[in-house]
């Protein structure tokens, strides 16, 4: 992606560096960890699981926090991203005859407090809408690289994109419709109705923004193939697959690795608002 140089937001908050205090999640260890980046990576519910942190109570207190250059450049990247998000989706928007506020995008290490509550980093990234913010600790970039294969710097581009995809929602007044349908139905219920197809809404927008990154010129050689890559890598049968051995899709909460490729396509291609409506189509067509 063509970012070196250009503008970025300035609507990041960086809190890296700030001690959220030792926070465990309920059932730690890589299996906990890996559950819960099962259902929370790439926007899941934060509030339905971050009630499980340890309960022990800390203060956030800033730091003198420097990063490698590496990741100072990455700090950058996703910052240009986040600009491009911005100009893409109120274009969009006003469009439509709407008005997009921007979200902001935290950037943080280890654990952070949002609206949503305490969230350690091994949540993966996230989005709160209770207080219009993205959290993303970016050592998530090395375990996208490394632990889910997929390298390059669109792979982490997707996500950013993917977490304000869920930001467009609570704007449109999607995640309200479907709140009380969480309240009424069991959890299991919820996911297999509700949760998959908001995840999947999601990644149509993400390529709905990086549609019109195309148009600009702003895409290079494989950058839609890394995309697809990291989309893939994080689907549900995928990562069950791997840390599980089997897949068991009531438990899904993303989709499929072919589902979450296919709505991102789906976006790219036609570049619309309008053509994400993951909700009413049948389970076959999802």
């Amino acid at each position: 992606m063509k970012w070196q140089g250009r503008r970025g937001s300035n609507n990041v908050e960086d809190r890296r560096g700030m001690g959220g205090g030792g926070k465990t999640l309920v059932g730690g260890g890589i299996g906990g960890i890996i559950v819960v980046i099962i259902v929370l990576l790439l926007g899941g519910n934060p509030a339905s699981l971050l009630g499980d942190i340890g309960s022990s109570t800390t203060t956030q207190t800033a730091g003198n926090y420097q990063g490698t250059a590496q990741e100072e450049e990455l700090a950058n990247f996703v910052s240009v991203v986040l600009a491009d998000t911005e100009d893409v989706w109120s274009d969009v928007f006003r469009q439509q005859g709407l008005t997009y506020t921007n979200p902001t995008l935290v950037l943080y290490s280890g654990s952070v407090k949002s609206a949503c509550g305490m969230a350690s980093s091994a949540v993966g990234p996230f989005y709160c809408p209770g207080d219009e913010k993205l959290y993303i600790d970016l050592s998530f970039y090395d375990e996208l690289k490394q632990q889910f294969q997929a390298p390059g710097d669109f792979a982490m581009a997707y996500v950013v994109a993917h977490e304000v995809g869920h930001h467009v929602q609570n704007l449109l007044g999607t995640m309200d419709k479907l709140e009380p349908y969480r309240q009424q139905l069991s959890e299991q219920q919820f996911n297999t109705k509700y949760q998959v197809r908001l995840e999947l809404q999601a990644d149509y927008y993400a390529g709905v923004w990086a549609h019109y990154e195309q148009g600009k010129n702003l895409l290079e050689q494989g950058d839609l193939e890394e995309a697809l890559t990291a989309a893939s890598a994080v689907g549900d049968d995928t990562i069950q697959q791997r840390t599980r051995g089997y897949v068991v899709p009531d438990s899904f909460t993303h989709g499929t690795s072919e589902q979450r490729k296919r709505w991102f396509n789906k976006g790219f291609e036609s570049g619309s608002l309008t053509g994400g409506d993951t909700f009413s189509v049948s389970n076959g067509q999802l």
